[in-house]
């Protein structure tokens, strides 16, 4: 009922926003010279804050239209060059002037923990100029038919091996949180399996290959629940009348608001915030609170088999670290890895992937040659600067191309080895 009450809620408000959204614009006309006065501007503000507050926020775009490739600015198109019913696949193609060299082809995997593919909208942006990016694009479990079939952690792992394929050999995998637990598993089932299509490198980014390895409070939630508490309390069927109607997922708005209560003083600061602005007409710090709140409050749903599997899998029974875990009946041995390079990184202050979660994938692949290992740890960021903003930009993507220019294959190799530097930590 839970679905169905959040649902009404919105159609409930959907008259009072209309009506804030208006009397906003005849706040804000500049016909009207009320508009000019500090209380229309206060007026405004209070208005929109409201709106922004109650409004459901779709799929944003990612919306690069254009890059820069050496030092000129060349057309960027979104092509999507495989589909499945739960995801996309994703091609930024760079319209690169005749006859220059190929970059290395990058396979970003987003999270799919509830926000979509363009949270790493940054994360593409900046590594975009140097490499040929693609992407995983999954679908709102909501808007998938149930005549479509089921989709869990097995699909999952099916879909990111016939992505590599797809895009083809040397290829780079870089998983970004949530799917560095599938993507490890889908590497080693690919070496066990001797596939000619086995990925050059992965680079795992703040990822919960280990949860036993300072556990936040979302492992530590995971642990003191069984996993009936989590089919009983957060399992809804999607109502009518979205295309999924009658699926059992975990709904976005869940897990949004997990995310949120987990820093709650910080939100709320933020809207306080975006308020003064307002009244004080500084537009560009407004766009920018704009810009990350209508990204961060954009969520989708998962499938119930999904969500989980990946509880009991990941943070319940830690099978992947522990040897255990199984890909339709068939055991996942991560120690099989040896052709694909491994390069993990993590964020000092990340309190969703603690310290030496993400590093444990080192310890469970031990026939990975040391010359085709390395693992940095980011002083000063938390879980999302791991792979967006300027620490990301200056400190994380250089070592990203670097590390996939010196494991590349024959398809554009790099200029000379990776120097192994740590901050903050040793040396895998």
């Amino acid at each position: 009922m839970i679905y169905q009450l959040y649902e009404m809620s919105h159609a409930t408000i959907a008259p009072f926003r209309a009506a804030a959204d208006a009397v906003k614009l005849a706040h804000t006309n500049p016909l009207n010279p009320w508009s000019y006065t500090a209380a229309a501007r206060a007026m405004a503000a209070g208005l929109e804050l409201f709106e922004r507050m109650t409004r459901r926020y779709d799929k944003p775009a990612f919306g690069l239209s254009t890059t820069s490739v050496d030092g000129q600015t060349v057309k960027v198109t979104e092509d999507i060059i495989w589909s499945k019913p739960f995801c996309d696949l994703i091609h930024f193609r760079r319209h690169l002037p005749a006859g220059r060299a190929t970059d290395q082809k990058l396979l970003l995997v987003a999270p799919m923990s509830g926000h979509y593919a363009t949270l790493l909208r940054g994360t593409v942006e900046t590594l975009l100029p140097n490499a040929d990016i693609y992407i995983t694009d999954w679908i709102d479990a909501r808007m998938v038919p149930l005549a479509e079939g089921r989709f869990d952690l097995d699909d999952y792992i099916d879909y990111l091996i016939e992505m590599i394929h797809q895009i083809g050999p040397n290829t780079h995998v870089i998983g970004v949180c949530q799917p560095s637990v599938p993507v490890l598993a889908a590497v080693g089932l690919m070496e066990a399996a001797e596939d000619p299509f086995t990925p050059a490198s992965m680079v795992l980014m703040g990822g919960p290959i280990d949860t036993r390895e300072n556990p936040t409070a979302v492992n530590n939630l995971a642990q003191e629940k069984p996993l009936d508490w989590f089919r009983d309390n957060v399992i809804m069927n999607v109502p009518w009348p979205h295309p999924g109607f009658m699926r059992p997922v975990y709904p976005g708005f869940l897990q949004l608001s997990g995310f949120m209560s987990m820093n709650l003083d910080r939100h709320i600061a933020a809207h306080k915030e975006f308020f003064e602005h307002l009244v004080k007409n500084d537009g560009d710090s407004a766009e920018r609170h704009r810009d990350f709140y209508d990204e961060y409050l954009a969520v989708m749903d998962l499938t119930e088999e999904f969500y989980l599997q990946t509880v009991d899998t990941v943070f319940i029974k830690h099978a992947l670290p522990k040897g255990e875990m199984m890909h339709r009946g068939v055991p996942v041995d991560t120690k099989k890895i040896r052709k694909t390079a491994l390069l993990t990184v993590e964020g000092e202050k990340d309190d969703i992937s603690g310290l030496g979660q993400t590093r444990a994938a080192h310890t469970i692949s031990p026939n990975i040659p040391d010359d085709k290992r390395m693992h940095y740890m980011q002083p000063d960021v938390g879980h999302y600067g791991v792979f967006n903003g300027s620490r990301f930009s200056k400190e994380i993507a250089p070592r990203i191309l670097a590390f996939a220019a010196k494991h590349g294959g024959s398809s554009g190799e790099g200029s000379g080895p990776v120097k192994r530097v740590v901050k903050g930590g040793k040396g895998a």
